[in-house]
């Protein structure tokens, strides 16, 4: 898949099996003639998610990040309708936000009203790297923490009630991903409020590596900082995009609106 940012062609690293393309010069999307999606792009400002970061009061891009929510194939529309499932993409900008790279405020999925769950997230890298950030709960004591590296091409599954964030683990480029959620999303931020961010933030060191620091706010020491792996257990095949296997298996992903149909999995589920 091929974008054109200014003059200079760039090719995206990893072909998702949907014609949605990033077109990160002007923090937009474009779609191909079969495909669907939403014609104003939502923006998440920095004044948006100051509150959360290491430093409030810190410089950086004005718009962190872009999304594309209800996204697909024409084809499609209706199959996702009627298992409430929504496909989503999100750009994220190059560069750093005071110390930290640039990512997303962190919340919890709210109570689904089709399910009566929380519901878990499906996340697939496109283009650049990531860290899918996440702990058990947004109380003082927050469970167990994960910070998933995720590079183009992997897939990244966040179970219902965690908190997470989503993070560019490379400052010197943007990074894109596509994800499954529940049709009737809905975001939770009081905890990750109150603490003022989730228990750990990611810093960039020197050598523009991605290290962590613990928010006092919480009471942790553990962090595990881990590489995504694949998810057989939810019979995702790591080699096809998930839109792809969407297509020829459209109740695959029943999980995500409905959490309670793989409630064993969750039980012991580690990212």
């Amino acid at each position: 898949m091929l974008i054109t940012q200014f003059s200079k062609v760039i090719t995206v690293e990893f072909n998702p099996g949907i014609g949605i393309e990033p077109i990160y010069n002007l923090q937009n999307f474009r779609y191909s003639n079969d495909v669907f999606g939403p014609e104003n792009i939502e923006y998440r400002n920095l004044d948006e998610i100051r509150q959360s970061l290491l430093d409030p009061n810190c410089t950086g891009p004005e718009i962190v990040y872009a999304i594309a929510m209800d996204v697909g194939k024409e084809k499609d529309r209706e199959a996702l309708i009627k298992r409430d499932l929504l496909f989503g993409v999100v750009s994220y900008a190059a560069g750093k936000i005071g110390r930290e790279p640039v990512r997303s405020q962190g919340h919890v999925h709210a109570v689904s009203k089709s399910c009566g769950s929380s519901t878990p997230e499906v996340y697939e890298i496109w283009d650049g790297e990531a860290f899918i950030y996440m702990q058990e709960t947004t109380d003082d004591t927050p469970g167990r923490c994960y910070a998933v590296y995720a590079k183009a091409g992997d897939v990244v599954i966040v179970p219902p009630y965690w908190a997470h964030m989503t993070v560019n683990a490379n400052p010197n480029k943007p990074m894109t991903f596509g994800a499954l959620c529940v049709r009737d999303y809905g975001y939770v931020y009081d905890g990750v409020r109150k603490h003022h961010g989730l228990a750990w933030f990611p810093l960039i060191n020197e050598k523009g590596q991605i290290t962590w620091v613990k928010n006092d706010s919480y009471i942790t020491d553990s962090l595990i900082v881990a590489v995504a792996r694949e998810y057989k257990e939810f019979k995702i095949d790591a080699r096809v995009p998930i839109y792809t296997q969407f297509e020829n298996d459209p109740d695959k992903f029943l999980f995500v609106s409905n959490p309670y149909l793989v409630n064993n999995l969750w039980n012991k589920f580690e990212p």
